[in-house]
């Protein structure tokens, strides 16, 4: 049977691409020295394997995952280390997939391998389609003990085969091209997730599948954009978009909402940050804005705050009042931050445009 997708294109979903659209074009058209360039991908890098990571249980923090993408020594369980490192590695292999004229049952084992490797208790289960029945579930407290509440029955393990070579042929042809890659990620990212075709690792190789959609298809050509993020904000609401599905006979439209609203949030996360750091200037004045490594730390620092003072520099760097004072003068002397209030009250933020 061909694969079919039922969903209709809502106000919500054309007002999402519209901005979106919109806002990707500030970020194409923002003139971003290499060295930006290179930490704005970085840092979606470490953000994506953080948070689809973190989606499925994993303990380990925003700061540690970016300091074992460093290479750096980190304390935690082996697992939890070994997930972040699969992810990242996994990450790193887009370009690869994205060269490879379709993506198959193949390609997306070798996606499943790479991101459960070593971390399961039978390898076999590795870059496999799954050989028995799985289901999605918690562990609830009924008053006496700990029960399995089963929230979703995936299609039976014999069909598996079948749904994806269906799913995957569609994907692949040119009617599927003519689709928007935004729509085209969701419903990429919804299949794999309501198939559920592998013992591990379905949710992580359904949003790793929708991030190469999207690189393949251009839109994501920089990888700025880390979509995981949105869904690790509000786990709860993630996994109720993926039952409306369930709920709507099949019709995945609310999921695509939902979609549309985190691939929004992605770009405006990055557009805020292009925009706020002064990227939206002429060539010539953005070539001046070498910054250090420290400098960049500042800056994120005060946007994910809003504001830092002089002694929460001086605790996250270990540094002296003046070292300090010497990391943040160009930043200052640039405009790209300003000091306010007095005395003890002095804080620094971004500076007013």
């Amino acid at each position: 049977m061909p694969f079919k997708v039922k969903y209709s294109i809502t106000h919500k979903i054309l007002n999402n691409i519209s901005s979106i659209i919109a806002g990707r074009e500030i970020i194409e058209r923002s003139k971003i020295i290499p060295k930006w360039e290179l930490r704005l991908k970085k840092e979606a890098r470490i953000q994506s394997a953080h948070s689809s990571t973190s989606i499925e249980g994993n303990r380990l923090t925003l700061e540690q995952v970016r300091a074992l993408s460093e290479n750096e020594k980190v304390v935690a369980t082996e697992k939890d280390k070994r997930e972040v490192l699969n992810y990242l590695q996994a990450l790193d292999a887009i370009p690869g997939y994205a060269a490879k004229r379709n993506i198959t049952v193949e390609l997306l084992l070798d996606v499943q391998k790479k991101i459960a490797g070593g971390t399961l208790d039978n390898p076999k289960d590795c870059g496999t389609l799954r050989d028995r029945q799985v289901f999605v579930g918690k562990r609830v407290f009924d008053g006496t003990g700990f029960k399995e509440i089963v929230e979703y029955m995936p299609p039976d393990t014999k069909d598996v085969p079948g749904l994806m070579e269906e799913f995957l042929e569609w994907l692949n042809s040119e009617g599927a091209k003519n689709i928007n890659p935004i729509i085209l990620a969701g419903i990429a990212h919804y299949e794999i997730a309501r198939i559920h075709p592998f013992i591990d690792g379905n949710g992580r190789t359904a949003r790793l599948l929708a991030a190469l959609v999207l690189y393949k298809s251009g839109f994501d050509h920089r990888r700025f954009f880390a979509l995981d993020d949105y869904y690790d904000r509000d786990r709860n609401s993630y996994y109720a978009a993926l039952k409306t599905a369930q709920q709507g006979k099949g019709n995945i439209t609310k999921w695509l909402e939902y979609f549309t609203n985190g691939v929004l949030y992605s770009v405006n996360k990055v557009k805020e940050t292009v925009v706020k750091f002064g990227f939206i200037q002429k060539p010539e004045e953005i070539e001046q804005i070498e910054l250090t490594e420290r400098q960049i730390r500042i800056l994120d620092k005060i946007k994910q705050k809003g504001k830092v003072t002089n002694k929460e520099l001086r605790s996250m760097f270990r540094l002296t009042r003046q070292a300090i004072l010497k990391e943040i003068k160009k930043l200052v002397g640039l405009k790209v931050i300003e000091l306010a209030g007095k005395g003890r009250g002095a804080y620094y933020r971004m500076a007013s445009k």
